[in-house]
């Protein structure tokens, strides 16, 4: 389980095809590679281990090496087919979050680190320090979001400004431009997408209902 509160930025270090996906080399940011002691008096999370459970643009992954270039993990063919995990080349920055612990604060909203499918940026426009960023979206996954309700965008937990039937729009402030990709993304870049868990079980309770 995931908040969607970006806690830094990492580095593709290294990718390697495999027979059935990728083997990913990302370089964590110094704020998330400081000793127990330092986290433990910051934020109150253990350092990463072998096994540990990291969102890489929202997408969950499992540390399954940890090594000199930084933290090792595996997507397969699924994962590469739902997310961006496949556009990545070395030098690709990525947001990174580790799971939420027991006794943590839940700033953001509830995200599992599913990522549902992708959506495209469609338009970027400027209003004083404001961003709004729209995306273009299937509407299977646009019927899952409201306005003003919850959306995971590539790992950050945002606020959907406007919801239609094939679009939405989120306002970004500098600050999360500033420590999230957010800041980076372009007219046509594809980012990862999570519907709020909350929507679709109840898509599910009323569809079952309408059917019957």
């Amino acid at each position: 389980m995931f908040t969607g509160l970006v806690e830094g930025m990492g580095v593709v270090a290294d990718l390697q095809h495999e027979v059935a996906g990728i083997r990913l080399t990302i370089t964590p940011p110094p704020v998330m590679t400081a000793s127990a002691e330092a986290q433990q008096a910051t934020s109150n999370r253990d350092v990463v281990r072998l096994g540990d459970s990291i969102a890489i643009n929202g997408c969950c992954l499992t540390v399954v090496e940890i090594a000199e270039a930084g933290w090792v993990f595996q997507a397969g063919t699924e994962t590469l087919s739902k997310t961006n995990l496949g556009t990545f080349q070395v030098g690709t920055r990525v947001n990174l979050e580790r799971s939420l612990p027991v006794n943590g604060r839940l700033g953001g909203h509830f995200v599992q680190g599913h990522v549902d499918g992708t959506a495209v940026v469609a338009d970027i426009s400027q209003e004083g320090d404001w961003t709004t960023i729209g995306f273009a979206v299937s509407p299977e996954l646009a019927a899952l979001l409201v306005p003003k309700g919850s959306v995971t965008v590539d790992g950050v937990s945002l606020t959907v400004v406007e919801a239609l039937v094939d679009r939405f729009s989120v306002a970004l402030i500098p600050h999360t431009l500033e420590v999230t990709t957010l800041g980076q993304r372009k007219v046509r870049d594809v980012v990862n997408l999570e519907n709020d868990i909350l929507g679709k079980y109840a898509q599910k309770f009323f569809m079952a209902h309408l059917n019957r």
